[in-house]
């Protein structure tokens, strides 16, 4: 498994950004990819600093990827010059990965993950981009985001980038579109964080509207101990998935 530190420039975020990746040594490529996101106090190297991810996926024929993001909560914000961090996910970051590296380019071989900010930010963008991406995985994520009133600096967040962004208006949509299964979810919360009843909320609106999904709450907090133990259930989940038919 080689880690590798990667500068670019992104048309919609209009500058020079970074990126980790991990990319496997072994099996033959191409490769499917997880977009990992990181949450709203950390960067693109917090998953390798903060978790064994790299030990996890090490025997694993999978690509890595782990964007900078800011405090954007993955999303447009039309107000803002260069603050287009939907479209640097699911456009700039997705295209240049598929270009430079071996990976493979169907939807059913792109997935997306994330904690607490990134956690809603996968939710989201794979609802919003259900072509691109097949699946999807929050641990404790901010599923409320855009759907109820949060804190002021997170309200501006979302009444600046407008409607559109709330997972469950999305999921409802996704659901619908006679012309696309929805993504495969997974989500998973601990029974001690902060952002419980905001996942609560969210599994139940998933079955009142019929989107088949998997839903886990576990003993843990708001902590990257909790993200350790079960981003190694998402990445069962999703060898689940890449390992499906294509």
């Amino acid at each position: 498994m080689s880690l590798l530190h990667v500068h670019f420039f992104s048309r919609a975020l209009i500058k020079n950004t970074a990126l980790a990746v991990l990319m496997p040594d072994q099996g033959n490529p191409p490769f499917p990819t997880l977009y990992l996101l990181h949450g709203l106090s950390d960067d693109h190297t917090i998953w390798i600093r903060r978790t064994s991810l790299e030990r996890y996926v090490q025997e694993l024929p999978l690509t890595v990827v782990m964007p900078a993001a800011d405090r954007s909560f993955y999303v447009n914000n039309p107000h803002v010059e260069g603050a287009a961090y939907a479209d640097f996910i699911a456009e700039d970051v997705v295209d240049y990965c598929e270009r430079i590296f071996p990976l493979r380019r169907e939807r059913s071989a792109r997935a997306l993950a994330g904690f607490s900010m990134g956690g809603y930010g996968a939710i989201m963008l794979a609802l919003r981009h259900s072509d691109r991406f097949g699946a999807a995985a929050s641990h404790a994520g901010a599923l409320g985001f855009g759907h109820r009133p949060y804190r002021p600096e997170l309200q501006a967040i979302a009444d600046a980038a407008g409607p559109g962004y709330d997972c469950f208006e999305l999921a409802g949509r996704a659901a619908a579109n006679p012309d696309l299964s929805p993504p495969r979810l997974r989500l998973d919360c601990g029974l001690e964080d902060f952002l419980l009843a905001d996942n609560q909320a969210f599994h139940r609106h998933l079955e009142t509207i019929g989107y088949a999904h998997e839903y886990r709450e576990n003993p843990g907090g708001h902590t990257w101990e909790y993200c350790d133990r079960h981003i190694q259930d998402t990445i069962r989940f999703l060898v689940n998935f890449f390992s499906g038919p294509r």
